[in-house]
């Protein structure tokens, strides 16, 4: 099994920057791979990025790609979403999920098997 805790969410205004910070616990951190999502009140959960278990690839939504950076640090057992130039439209609960069986596609929801509880993202215009 595998806890995940998000952390690092609150108000910024258009233009800010925030870094989400997500801590493992449970199995062997470096055996698997990570994704961020999001979710906005009345919407569907929406993919954002994924980080392979080394770090070597990230994928990333289109909308967010050049302003959101994955990365990981398999010593402390975190994995972090830098999201600089934030907008309106990327407010939102954003949530860390482990896929340790590899058995679906990466930026479905359905693939993943481990969430945590999610932190809140505001953007204000």
């Amino acid at each position: 099994q595998v806890q995940l805790v998000e952390s690092g969410g609150g108000s910024v205004q258009a233009g800010g920057s925030l870094r989400l910070s997500c801590t493992a616990s449970g199995r062997t951190f470096g055996g698997y791979a990570l994704g961020w999502f999001r979710q906005a009140p009345g919407k569907e959960r929406e993919f954002v990025g994924r980080i392979n278990w080394n770090g070597s690839r990230t994928y990333y939504l289109n909308s967010v790609k050049g302003r959101f950076t994955i990365s990981r640090d398999n010593a402390k057992n975190m994995v972090y979403l830098q999201m600089n130039s934030l907008k309106p439209e990327d407010t939102a609960v954003y949530y860390c999920a482990a896929d340790v069986n590899y058995r679906g596609t990466y930026n479905s929801p359905t693939a993943y098997d481990y969430w945590g509880q999610g932190t809140q993202v505001s953007v204000s215009s």
